[in-house]
């Protein structure tokens, strides 16, 4: 098979082409700017007993408020508020709540040591990462991981993993009977 001149450079060419345009739509996923993902979970209860209210016979005990902190933007609009609670078996979590911000390719929600305002600039020493954001609108609970105190960071953070970028943080300001 004898390829004409043209037809050696045209191949090739819609190669490279289908490669760079695949890794791109990869790499950038640009539907995301067009979709939305609502998650909206509702506050853990534990019962005074330790075990999850099931509607059963215990009474749900209290929920105390650690640190609370209004999100602001910073790579992409992003408003909401950040919690910091401690249930009553002892378990922590990070609530977001009326959460909205973009959908990103590999977007994740941190506790930093860094104020909100440093926080664009990089997550800091010593940021714990609590998982992939669930979505981008809604009410949504991250597990704080056993032996990490929440008092030790000051900002919550969703953070583009892929492009190294905040879209947004809150500054955890402690809440007034906030255990210290």
């Amino acid at each position: 098979m004898n390829l004409s001149p043209r037809r050696r450079v045209v191949i090739p060419v819609l190669l490279v082409t289908t490669l760079v345009v695949a890794f791109a739509l990869y790499f950038f996923q640009p539907w995301r700017a067009f979709t939305n993902t609502t998650v909206n979970e509702s506050l853990p209860t534990a019962t005074a007993g330790g075990g999850e209210d099931a509607g059963g016979g215990s009474a749900p005990a209290a929920v105390k408020e650690l640190a609370r902190g209004s999100l602001v933007a910073h790579e992409h609009p992003t408003s909401g508020t950040a919690r910091t609670l401690r249930l009553a078996d002892g378990r922590q979590l990070l609530r977001l709540e009326d959460l909205k911000t973009s959908e990103g390719p590999d977007v994740r929600v941190y506790l930093s040591t860094r104020p909100a305002s440093k926080a664009a600039d990089g997550l800091g020493a010593g940021a714990v990462r609590l998982g992939r954001l669930k979505g981008n609108l809604g009410n949504q609970n991250y597990t704080v991981p056993d032996g990490t105190d929440p008092a030790g960071f000051r900002s919550a953070v969703v953070w583009c993993e892929r492009f190294g970028v905040s879209f947004g943080a809150a500054d955890l300001t402690p809440s007034p009977a906030a255990p210290r």
